[in-house]
C-alpha cells in the first residue's frame, strides 16, 4: 500500500511538472511575436524559433556523444535548478532588450535552447523511470494542462498575465528535483527485486562493440539497477565491461528473435524518417502563420482548445487500447478471439492515439484551403494536430527506450533531433518559398507539400501498423519484466537470485550465466538450487512454467 501510495505521488509529480515544462515550450514558441532576421523581402520570419531549435539540437547532440557519467553530471539535480532559471531569464530578454535586435535573438536562442534541451532530456528520463502504464498518461494529462495553463493567460484580461508562464521552468526543476529523489528513475531501477532492466549502455550503438558482446550485454538486460544517482544507473561488471564503456543493453536481443531484431532496426530508421517529415510539415505551416512583428500564432488559443480535446480522447483510447490505466497493466487478450483457433491481432496501447493525431493535423491541411474564407482556423488545427503528435511521439520515445534498454534522455535526444531537424528544415523552406513568390499569405503550393509529406510519413514511413508492433513487444516486455519482480518478490530470492533469474526463464546455460556475472558455474548451481528451493520447484523447466503462469496472471489483472 506505501508503494502504491508512493508511486501514485510521483505520477502526480509527472503529471503537474511535465505540465509545467509543456506550459512552458507551448508559451514560448507560440504565444509570442514573430521575430524576423533582417528586413524587408530577405526578412527570415521565425528566427526566434529557429534559433531555439537549433541550440536545442545542440543541447541533444552534447548528450548523445557525452559518456555515461558526463551525461549524468548533465541531467544531475543541482543543474536542474539552474537550467530553469535560464530559461526564465532567457525567456523575458527579448522585453529587455528589444524584440527585433539581432543580438536578442541570438542570446534569447542560446539562453533558451539550450537549458530547454536538457530539461527536456531530464524528462525523458525521469517519466522513463516509471511504468510506461503511468508515463504515457501522464504525457497527455500534462499537455493538456500545460495547454489549459496557456489558455488562460493567454484570455485572462490582466495585462501581463502571460508573463506568468515564464516562471514554469521553476516548477519544472521542482518537479524532477522530487521525481529523482522519490528514487523514481529510472524505470530500471524501481524494481529493487531484481527484474528491473539495467540502464548502462544507454546511447552505445551496437557497431561499438563486437557481435558477441552485443548479444552478451542484451541478454543480461535483465539485471536489476538497484542504485541509481546523478543519473548513471549502477549494473554488474559484467555488463560494463572491463574498460568501462557501456555495452548496450537491449531488451528487443532478449525477447526477440534475430530476425525480429533486425526488424526493430529497421522500424527504428522509419521512426526517425517519419518524424522528420512530420516535423518538416508543421515548419511549413509555422513559417506563414503570420508576418513579422505580429504574434507568432493568432489562432493558438483555438490551437489549444483542440489540443486538450485531443489529449482527452488520447486518453481514452489508452485506457479502451490495451493499457489499463487503474491497474497500471496491459488488458488481458481478448479471449473470444483466442477460442476460435485464429490468432487475435495485436493491439498495441497507442496505434489508436497515433491515427488520431496524424487525422487531426491532415484535417488541418484540408481545411486551410478549403474553408479559410469561412472563418475555420485550419492552420490551427494543423498545429493542434502536430502537438497532439508530439506528444505521441514523446511516447513512442519512452517505448523505444524501454525495447533498446536505453537511457530515456539518449532516447528523447534522438527522437527531439529528428522532429526539430525537420522542424527547422520547414521554417527555411518556408522561407525560400516566401521569398521567390513574394506573398504574404499562405500560398496553396505551401499547404500541399506540408500535408503531402505528413500524409506520405503517416501511410509509408512510419505507419500505424509499425506502431502497433513497438508498442505490443513494449507491453510484452513489462509483463515479462514485472513477472520476474514478482516472483523474486513473492518467494524471497537474494538481490543475486533475482539478477539470475530472468536468465534462467530464459533459458540460459550455466555456464553463460556465469559468464555474464564473471563467477563460477558452480556458484550460479548452487544460486538456482536455492531458487528452486524457495519457489517450491525442482528444475529449470518448472521454474520456466512458473514464470508462465506468473506472466499470464499478470495479464489477467
Amino acid at each position: 500500500m506505501g508503494a502504491h501510495r508512493r508511486g501514485g505521488r510521483a505520477s502526480l509529480r509527472a503529471v503537474a511538472g511535465f505540465a509545467c515544462n509543456q506550459g512552458f515550450v507551448f508559451s514560448l514558441f507560440y504565444m509570442g511575436a514573430n521575430r524576423a532576421f533582417g528586413e524587408g523581402i530577405l526578412s527570415f520570419e521565425r528566427a526566434d524559433l529557429f534559433g531555439t531549435l537549433l541550440f536545442m539540437i545542440a543541447s541533444f547532440g552534447l548528450l548523445r556523444v557525452a559518456s555515461s557519467k558526463a551525461r549524468g553530471a548533465l541531467l544531475a539535480r543541482p543543474l536542474l535548478w539552474c537550467y530553469a532559471v535560464l530559461l526564465v531569464v532567457g525567456s523575458i530578454v527579448p522585453a529587455l532588450a528589444g524584440d527585433s535586435a539581432p543580438a536578442s535573438l541570438a542570446l534569447e536562442s542560446a539562453l533558451v535552447g539550450l537549458p530547454a534541451g536538457l530539461m527536456l532530456a531530464a524528462w525523458g528520463r525521469a517519466l522513463g523511470g516509471q511504468p510506461l502504464a503511468r508515463a504515457l498518461p501522464a504525457v497527455f494529462v500534462g499537455s493538456a494542462v500545460g495547454a489549459t495553463a496557456c489558455f488562460a493567460m493567454a484570455t485572462v484580461p490582466v495585462e501581463g498575465a502571460a508573463f506568468l508562464l515564464k516562471l514554469l521552468p521553476l516548477g519544472s526543476a521542482w518537479a524532477l528535483q522530487a521525481l529523482v529523489c522519490a528514487g523514481a528513475q529510472p524505470d530500471r531501477g524501481r524494481r529493487d527485486a531484481g527484474g528491473g532492466v539495467a540502464e548502462a549502455g544507454a546511447g552505445a550503438r551496437d557497431d561499438e562493440v563486437p557481435a558477441d558482446g552485443r548479444i552478451a550485454a542484451a541478454e543480461a538486460v535483465q539485471v536489476a539497477s538497484a542504485a541509481y544517482a546523478a543519473g548513471a544507473a549502477s549494473t554488474p561488471r559484467a555488463v560494463r565491461g572491463a574498460e568501462a564503456p557501456e555495452s548496450p543493453l537491449s531488451l528487443r536481443a532478449l525477447l526477440a528473435t534475430p530476425a525480429e531484431r533486425a526488424q526493430t532496426a529497421r522500424l527504428s530508421f522509419k521512426m526517425a524518417a517519419g518524424t522528420v517529415l512530420f516535423g518538416l510539415a508543421a515548419g511549413f505551416m509555422e513559417t506563414y502563420g503570420s508576418d513579422p512583428g505580429m504574434a507568432s500564432t493568432p489562432t493558438f488559443p483555438a490551437t489549444l482548445l483542440l489540443l486538450v480535446l485531443f489529449c482527452i480522447a488520447a486518453l481514452q483510447l489508452l485506457a479502451t487500447g490495451g493499457l489499463d490505466l487503474e491497474t497500471g497493466r496491459a488488458a488481458a487478450p481478448d479471449a473470444a478471439a483466442a477460442d476460435d483457433g485464429a490468432p487475435a491481432e495485436p493491439e498495441g496501447p497507442l496505434d489508436d492515439v497515433y491515427r488520431l493525431a496524424a487525422l487531426v493535423m491532415m484535417a488541418g491541411f484540408l481545411f486551410v484551403p478549403v474553408l479559410g474564407d469561412f472563418g475555420v482556423p485550419g492552420e490551427a488545427i494543423v498545429l493542434a494536430g502536430y502537438l497532439g503528435l508530439s506528444a505521441v511521439l514523446v511516447s513512442l520515445f519512452l517505448v523505444m527506450a524501454r525495447i533498446t534498454g536505453q537511457d530515456a534522455a539518449q532516447s528523447f535526444a534522438r527522437g527531439f533531433t529528428a522532429l526539430f531537424a525537420g522542424e527547422m528544415a520547414g521554417v527555411a523552406l518556408g522561407n525560400v518559398i516566401d521569398v521567390v513568390a513574394g506573398t504574404e499569405q499562405t500560398p496553396s503550393v505551401v499547404v500541399a507539400c506540408a500535408g503531402l509529406a505528413a500524409l506520405y510519413a503517416f501511410l509509408f514511413l512510419f505507419t500505424e501498423r509499425d506502431f502497433r508492433a513497438l508498442s505490443v513487444i513494449a507491453r510484452d516486455a513489462d509483463r515479462f519484466d514485472d513477472a520476474c519482480s514478482l516472483i523474486a518478490a513473492e518467494h524471497g530470492l537474494s538481490k543475486r537470485e533475482a539478477e539470475i533469474l530472468p536468465f534462467a526463464l530464459k533459458g540460459r546455460t550455466g555456464e553463460r550465466i556465469a559468464a555474464e556475472f564473471y563467477i563460477s558455474k558452480s556458484t550460479v548451481d548452487t544460486h538456482l538450487r536455492r531458487i528452486y528451493a524457495k519457489c517450491g520447484i525442482h528444475g529449470r523447466q518448472e521454474l520456466i512454467d512458473l514464470g508462465e503462469r506468473t506472466e499470464r496472471r499478470l495479464s489477467g489483472r
